[in-house]
């Protein structure tokens, strides 16, 4: 059980916290760099780790932020491209209409298995349904 007092893991459980290939914190140094020992994929975030963090999260009673943790944990399994294009059409007058941001929560769904992501993209639709930020604005 992931308790308030764990947080920050990269401070009190620094030997937990790797990355997607094994490597601990202490072994990303610039010497590793300097010799490539180390690529991109030795420096990202891993799914676990952010499971921990929304433990953390939620044990302190901060359950939005641990929902934020839970949705980036999701959000590790995509492509950086599809990170972007998602991005690009949740920009106010990016999206025509409901129906495109329909489409890209079936996606996270079906192809990239992100429930929570999903969810948040359909709340982000009704509110621009609200709002009417589906035109062009600019």
């Amino acid at each position: 059980m992931t308790r308030p007092k764990d947080y920050p893991l990269a401070e009190t459980s620094p030997e937990s916290v790797t990355g997607p290939r094994g490597k601990t914190l202490d072994a990303l140094t610039m010497d590793a760099v300097a010799q490539g020992a180390l690529g991109v994929e030795d420096i990202r975030i891993t799914p676990e780790t952010l499971a921990r963090q929304a433990g953390v999260a939620r044990a302190a009673g901060r359950g939005a932020l641990a929902e934020n943790f839970e949705r980036a944990a999701e959000m590790t399994r995509l492509p950086e491209a599809e990170i972007m294009r998602i991005y690009e059409l949740l920009r106010p007058g990016r999206a025509g209409s409901g129906a495109a941001l329909a489409e890209v929560a079936e996606r996270l769904e079906s192809e990239f298995a992100a429930p929570r992501l999903a969810a948040f993209i359909r709340q982000a639709a009704v509110q621009y349904d609200r709002r009417n930020l589906y035109r062009q604005r600019f």
